[in-house]
């Protein structure tokens, strides 16, 4: 499932890309914003996988918000406005596309954002495993084994690390701490990512873990269950 994000300070031009997802099975809208500086907030909490943001916007423009987020979903442009497409393509933006956007062309947009997402997977999987991560603690930089960690919780501008017999507080989102960890960590909810590892029990909307019950949110359980399934 490909979790997507809308911004457009036009409603019209939100209900438009809303109907065009719901067209689709594999894309899942996770929210619809008139106000880029509240999908901001979102976007630097939340794993998003595509971006399809508006350039001309009366609080902040799509340029400065994708320049302004560290981590960057794959971003699809809307925008009624030509000579936006150069600086957009320099931002290393998957497609471009311009009001009014005919169905056809906002599939060819998503097929070609599925075959991005494929390749960045398919070159994460390939990277060479880990051992230890860094994060900012305490004003230094605390390593961190990840067969210490247990899960993590984020506490809105920090993360609490379970790991060991004292919890890591780092300075740092979800979302970023969510980017350095390997293929045995999973989001399981908007403010957890567990240790698959460490997994005791699952049930339909909790996960036992260290004798802790996690909730799983309702939009990451299909990934979930789907690794369940291929190791049962």
């Amino acid at each position: 499932m490909i979790r997507c994000i809308a911004i457009d300070d036009e409603p019209l031009a939100l209900d438009i890309i809303e109907t065009y997802i719901s067209k689709l099975p594999d894309l899942q809208l996770e929210g619809r914003f008139t106000n880029p500086l509240e999908a901001l907030d979102v976007l630097n909490k939340t794993t998003i996988d595509l971006l399809f943001l508006d350039i001309q916007m009366s609080e902040l423009s799509g340029i400065q918000l994708l320049k302004a987020l560290p981590n960057p979903p794959v971003v699809v442009f809307t925008t009624a406005y030509q000579k936006y497409a150069l600086e957009g393509y320099e931002l290393n933006v998957a497609d471009y596309l311009l009001k009014p956007i005919p169905f056809e062309r906002f599939l060819k947009a998503v097929n070609k954002v599925k075959d991005l997402l494929v390749l960045q997977k398919t070159t994460v999987e390939q990277a060479p495993t880990k051992d230890f991560i860094f994060v900012k603690a305490d004003y230094q930089m605390v390593k961190v084994n990840l067969d210490d960690i247990i899960y993590i919780e984020g506490l809105k501008d920090y993360v609490k690390i379970h790991a060991g017999s004292k919890p890591i507080f780092a300075h740092q989102n979800m979302k970023s701490i969510e980017s350095k960890l390997t293929k045995d960590f999973l989001r399981i909810h908007k403010s957890y990512i567990i240790s698959l590892k460490k997994i005791e029990a699952v049930q339909k909307n909790m996960v036992r873990i260290a004798g802790m019950e996690i909730p799983v949110g309702d939009s990451y359980k299909d990934q979930l269950f789907k690794i369940i399934n291929e190791n049962s």
